[in-house]
């Protein structure tokens, strides 16, 4: 086993194989997914910070077996946090990973959790919402244009309602549309119940097309707009995480000109951006989804 390591501020972090390639079909390395974490830190952590994570581990790459990781591993260094979130199935306490700081988001990247889920709230305030979220996903026959078409009829009826949404993609195959709270008196009821009014209203509008339905066999030749995240205990993956996909894809932040511009060229690969993209995009960008963390917003009553 090769080992190399990482001096981040005053600690010195440990690398284990860097050299193992995870993504065979581009020969992107362990090192690499380190570098990249290390390098969109100061854009992703504002989305990661206070927020229980699961990791989802690729310890074989993207062609192996995998895992997700919810109880923050029991080998982790003294100084990476962790909070406890109480489960209401079985009354335990389940102690999660809190990656804050670069540190902590190199030492998950050295477990190859490829991925990184977290949650709509945040500690201290785990039964506060710091957004809504739209999960857009393509059934059979459809691709993320026809989501990003769901997801402009979605972004003019909450602008209706007074509301600013913002997207990214999954970096897979679909988009997340968020409409930020980060506000104190926001609740998961509450932003549940207008997910589901608001993704049930565009299912009878166009029942061919949109569906609001969690069956699997009514998704063929439609957009599933999955309301459901909107729970405590449901996760997204993060702004800026990679995906497991055959190449090093990114949930991708993206301005509502571009989700415009891909629908008008019928080009779904403007949709799709890799680590080496995303990190270009960020020197020319900055954060495009930084309203996510930042802007205040109520839910109409």
């Amino acid at each position: 086993m090769t080992e190399r390591t990482i001096a981040i501020g005053n600690r010195r972090l440990r690398v284990s194989n860097p050299d193992k390639v995870l993504y065979p079909e581009t020969g992107f390395t362990k090192g690499d997914v380190i570098d990249y974490y290390r390098a969109v830190s100061g854009v992703m952590l504002p989305h990661l910070r206070g927020r229980p994570v699961t990791l989802k581990r690729y310890p074989d790459g993207v062609e192996g077996e995998h895992f997700f990781e919810k109880s923050c591993p029991e080998h982790r260094p003294p100084w990476l946090h962790t909070v406890t979130v109480r489960r209401k199935r079985d009354d335990t306490d389940m102690h999660y990973c809190l990656l804050d700081n670069v540190s902590s988001l190199v030492w998950a990247a050295n477990l190859a959790a490829l991925e990184l889920h977290v949650g709509m709230a945040a500690a201290p305030a785990l039964e506060r919402p710091r957004a809504l979220v739209f999960d857009l996903d393509p059934g059979p026959g459809c691709d993320v244009l026809d989501c990003a078409d769901v997801a402009l009829r979605l972004r003019d009826r909450l602008a209706d309602l007074g509301l600013e949404a913002v997207a990214k993609t999954s970096g897979s195959k679909g988009l997340h549309l968020f409409v930020p709270l980060n506000t104190r008196g926001a609740t998961f009821d509450a932003s549940k119940e207008l997910a589901h009014r608001l993704a049930s209203s565009l299912e009878s509008e166009d029942p061919d097309r949109v569906t609001a339905t969690m069956s699997r066999s009514e998704r063929a030749g439609k957009v599933f707009i999955d309301w459901s995240q909107n729970t405590e205990h449901k996760t997204t993956v993060c702004a800026y995480s990679l995906r497991a996909r055959r190449r090093p894809t990114v949930s991708t932040p993206v301005s509502w000109d571009e989700v415009e511009g891909a629908r008008r060229a019928g080009d779904p690969e403007r949709l799709s951006f890799t680590a080496a993209d995303v990190l270009r995009r960020v020197d020319g960008h900055g954060d495009l989804f930084a309203a996510a963390a930042r802007k205040r917003q109520r839910l109409p009553g």
